[in-house]
């Protein structure tokens, strides 16, 4: 388990009240969202950091607390006139009876009761720092089962094009004013362009298809790629394929395709593992650059209320930087590296385990870093023109038609049974990309080969995106214990879900796109991550869109009578049990006795408020283990905050060219009215 990171240090200024404060009777909750909190005695508490916020506190000892009004030890924090959403079974206290509206903070970072505000004054000494959280929600921090934020940190360094759908017009006149950004004429011939979160499916009209000619219009001779922003699809020009040296005699990588015409020749688009072959000879930012931006792509993950995080994508690099970050201090989160094995390694168990464990051994010790899982890919996207996630009947031709192809399997079930059954009995967990409907079947039937190999009951295995499963195979995860790990932001109407692939797919399968409820009542456990950056960091619009299946950008629902979830389910899932499915639900997910101080504190109650208005919610106050790393009243903390609220709630899946171009600070030849 993580060491709870260090707690504020009260502080002995004059400034701090000369007994215990007490706390006010609670009051209604508001009817819109508070703009800040009311902080009595925190900053004061704080003494010098608090000019700054609470952000590189250092912890007290225990032994320094004052008393609190019944004598015991006093609290480090209690927040209080909160709405509390303990996450346990009914929603109960979680510690001292009656309805839950105060959280006592312990000065080891862990809480030390919860109940009605008036039983816990008990705590407060003077010392204790208060914060009146005005009726809005307290609760366990969001936990993301599936998310990439050193990635984030990476593309977050070059242009995007925030997964605008554009005519070839439009997108050329972006790249042009890219091009001039990033080092204009001085940049001429070899400076890479790469670009980020590009629309696979979004060239106008509907039915383009990306070929390097397109690209290789524009007026420069420096290599260009567009990199998909689901992260399985690459678009070069052709002086990028001449440098990587692809021609049409370059073989498929394992685990990629290169998408060639009828001729035979290479088009530009890569996919999958086959991105590799041209990403390879694109310059690394210098490390002191791709830290920095690290750095800050964490601050708003913890602005957003993200307390822990499954990186579902590691190998030394990701580690490397991990380390660094924490040896600097700017590693707010705990977090869960997933080390990928690819195509190759799934073929042989004991060289993966040699692997894996050699990794481990080498960056165990660095803060803050839980090791025990595996990440494996069995299959691409679902959408067209990509269609390489597997099915288990083939995809259409868009006119109802049957096609030869079902997509890509990367690994067997037989490959990934044996990898399972060497990894779960060596006591790690995995956790397969599985999108299509055969994908989300291979990896039950390898699960079930593990647990009859092992004897295995509780590996705690796990199955991500789930975009389409087969009824048949609900049952099965309950049966197997397997979470299933749902991003649920993409279970809304719009150009991905509806025109790139109700055609390719048909209806009856298109119905059970991301099945929640159906998995939920089949007693499959959900978790929840956002996949970022595959979409923009937009925690609270995902919790919206799981329950509307709608969301902020959503055209309309999908099949929301079917699929939606309810409130408490949702927010279950996206705290205790993402904390189940990463083995810290003993220290993590609920706010109860004992269980680490790992809070947020909401500018609205989440719990009541119109589910449309759960979108814009704002985080006042995060915790990790009792220690403040976001403070929305500091000046990192609204520094922070700014960037969370500037990023567009609809995230990068479709907006149209104008938003790019004027969010680019710099005219690329056309009005953006």
């Amino acid at each position: 388990m993580t060491t709870p990171l260090p707690l504020p240090r009260p502080s002995s200024s004059s400034s701090a009240p000369t007994s215990a404060p007490v706390l006010p009777a609670a009051s209604a909750p508001p009817s819109a969202p508070s703009a800040a909190l009311s902080r009595r005695g925190l900053l004061a508490a704080a003494g010098a950091a608090g000019a700054a916020g609470l952000l590189g506190a250092v912890s007290t000892p225990a032994a320094a607390a004052t008393s609190g009004s019944s004598g015991r030890a006093s609290a480090a924090l209690v927040i209080h006139n909160a709405r509390v959403f303990t996450g346990v079974e009914q929603d109960g206290p979680g510690g001292t009876g009656g309805p839950a509206r105060s959280v006592a903070v312990g000065r080891d970072g862990r809480i030390l009761d919860v109940g009605p505000d008036a039983a816990l004054r008990r705590y407060v000494g003077r010392d204790t720092g208060t914060v009146d959280a005005r009726g809005n929600t307290v609760m366990s921090g969001i936990h993301d089962g599936h998310v990439h934020p050193l990635g984030a940190g990476d593309r977050s360094l070059r242009p995007s094009l925030e997964g605008a759908e554009t005519t070839e017009v439009e997108l050329r006149a972006i790249l042009t004013g890219f091009l001039a950004d990033t080092g204009g004429a001085a940049a001429e011939p070899d400076r890479w362009l790469v670009v980020e979160d590009w629309n696979p499916v979004g060239l106008l009209p509907t039915g383009t298809v990306p070929h390097h000619s397109l690209l290789d219009a524009l007026a420069t001779r420096r290599p260009v790629i567009l990199v998909g922003g689901d992260g399985h699809n690459l678009w070069a020009n052709r002086r990028a394929l001449d440098i990587a040296g692809v021609t049409v005699a370059t073989p498929d990588p394992v685990g990629g395709r290169i998408v060639r015409g009828p001729d035979g020749l290479p088009t530009g688009v890569f996919k999958d593992d086959a991105q590799d072959l041209v990403k390879r000879h694109v310059p690394e930012p210098s490390r002191a650059e791709l830290v920095a931006a690290c750095a800050a792509v964490l601050e708003l993950a913890a602005a957003s209320g993200v307390t822990t995080m499954m990186d579902a994508l590691v190998g030394r690099h990701e580690l490397d930087l991990y380390r660094e970050l924490a040896g600097a201090g700017r590693l707010p989160q705990r977090i869960v590296p997933a080390i990928r094995l690819d195509a190759a390694q799934a073929k042989d168990p004991s060289a993966a385990l040699a692997y894996a464990r050699g990794l481990r051994r080498e960056f165990e010790g660095v803060p803050g870093l839980r090791f025990g899982m595996v990440k494996v890919f069995l299959d691409g996207v679902i959408e067209h023109p990509a269609q390489t996630a597997a099915l288990l009947e083939p995809y259409l031709d868009g006119a109802g038609k049957p096609t030869a192809n079902r997509g890509e399997l990367y690994t067997s079930a037989a490959d990934y049974g044996r990898l399972t059954a060497a990894f779960n009995a060596a006591g790690w967990q995995m956790h397969a990309h599985g999108l299509g409907d055969r994908a989300v079947r291979t990896a039950l039937d390898g699960y079930a080969y593990a647990r009859r190999a092992t004897k295995l009951r509780d590996p705690r295995n796990a199955v991500a995106h789930l975009q389409l499963v087969d009824p048949a195979d609900l049952r099965r995860f309950a049966q197997l214990g397997v979470t299933a790990c749902m991003q649920l932001q993409w279970a809304a109407r719009d150009t991905w879900t509806m025109e790139a692939l109700l055609p390719y797919i048909g209806p009856r399968r298109h119905r059970w796109m991301y099945p929640a409820r159906s998995l939920e009542r089949a007693g499959a456990r959900l978790s929840g991550g956002s996949d970022w950056p595959v979409d923009a960091l937009q925690v609270w619009n995902q919790l919206r869109t799981a329950i509307d299946r709608q969301g902020a950008h959503g055209s309309g629902p999908l099949y929301r009578e079917l699929e939606g979830l309810g409130r408490s389910s949702v927010l279950r899932m996206h705290t205790s049990g993402t904390a189940w499915q990463l083995r810290q639900e003993g220290l993590t997910g609920t706010v109860e006795r004992g269980r680490a101080a790992d809070l947020v504190v909401l500018d609205r109650d989440v719990t009541r408020c119109p589910v449309a208005d759960i979108s814009g919610t704002e985080v006042r106050l995060t915790l990790v283990g009792g220690r403040v790393v976001h403070d929305a009243d500091s000046a990192a903390g609204k520094a922070a905050s700014a960037r969370a609220a500037s990023r567009p709630v609809s995230g990068p899946r479709p907006v149209s060219a104008t938003a790019v171009h004027g969010g680019r600070h710099r005219a690329c030849g056309c009005a953006t009215g």
